[in-house]
């Protein structure tokens, strides 16, 4: 019989379920002088560096290094928007594979949110990357029927491999606490899981120190020192994150709380609003006229 507490989890599945990321490829080959990637709402980008050296820069103030050398094949992850130029020597372009990835949420996609604002890997650190990136790049070195389709699908599945990695190497990825410090936590990640699974669910502090095979105690000391906030606050945070997808989509707020477990839609309202700043209706307006706003800018 397997004991709960060493039975393997699949720790990222309900997140992505929920909050998918779509990769788009967009270029393929060599680029040569300075490229610049512009920063806009929801939208990140996975660059494979496949050949040659570049110098990677950041506009000053952006919370990142300025200036980065990369002298070998690379993985660079923008999970946020952030503006970026790749600098190549003219007379030797550098290879690349890149594609634009669009974070369901945008900013409060749940992945995006936990992770740095880069991500640059050396191939040869990420282990069992070789196969999709073989046939990533078999796809996007000729063109045939159905390649970019099918170079998009790979992209994901590459990005899915560099999430399983992030969560089995948090040290080496440089994520701060958050959810993925939790997920890489053993113990932890089964009650996150277990709350990503079931957000509806009526959880107590006991129940979800269950899952992790703890004490209460133990458990609210631990999830706050590695996640960063209590449990309860966690919860309520998760919910209102779908909650908003879901008013996005266009369920009423009734039905949104129904499903996450709330007694009535003035119930989640209640709490939307303490967390939000703004009641559902004003918020989904808000994010009308933000959409309404970007489609003419």
């Amino acid at each position: 019989m397997i004991n709960a507490s060493s039975a393997p989890i699949d720790r990222i599945s309900a997140l992505l379920a929920r909050f998918r990321v779509r990769a788009h490829l967009f270029h393929s080959g060599p680029l040569c002088g300075v490229t610049t990637y512009a920063a806009a709402p929801g939208r990140g980008f996975l660059h494979v560096l496949r050949r040659g050296e570049m110098v990677l820069t950041h506009r000053k103030g952006a919370g990142l290094l300025r200036r980065i050398e990369v002298r070998e094949p690379t993985l660079l992850f923008y999970p946020r928007p952030m503006a970026h130029e790749f600098h190549n020597a003219p007379s030797e372009g550098s290879d690349f594979t890149c594609a634009a990835l669009d974070f369901d949420g945008g900013s409060s996609h749940p992945l995006a949110r936990a992770l740095p604002a880069l991500v640059l890997l050396p191939l040869r650190q990420v282990e069992g990357l070789e196969q999709s990136l073989a046939l990533l790049f078999a796809e996007t070195d000729r063109a045939r029927c159905g390649h970019r389709l099918l170079a998009d699908r790979l992209f994901e599945v590459v990005l899915l491999q560099l999430l399983r990695w992030l969560l089995d190497h948090p040290a080496e990825s440089g994520i701060a606490t958050g959810l993925l410090t939790g997920l890489a936590d053993p113990a932890l990640a089964r009650a996150l899981t277990a709350m990503h699974e079931g957000p509806g669910e009526r959880w107590t502090l006991e129940g979800m120190a269950a899952q992790a095979g703890m004490s209460r105690s133990a458990f609210a000391t631990r999830f706050k020192a590695v996640v960063g906030e209590t449990p309860a606050d966690y919860l309520s945070n998760w919910r209102i994150t779908i909650a908003q997808a879901q008013l996005r989509n266009g369920r009423s707020v009734k039905y949104v709380a129904d499903e996450l477990g709330y007694a009535n839609a003035s119930a989640l309202s209640r709490v939307f609003s303490q967390k939000v700043g703004l009641s559902p209706r004003g918020w989904l307006d808000s994010v009308k006229g933000s959409s309404h706003r970007l489609d003419k800018g």
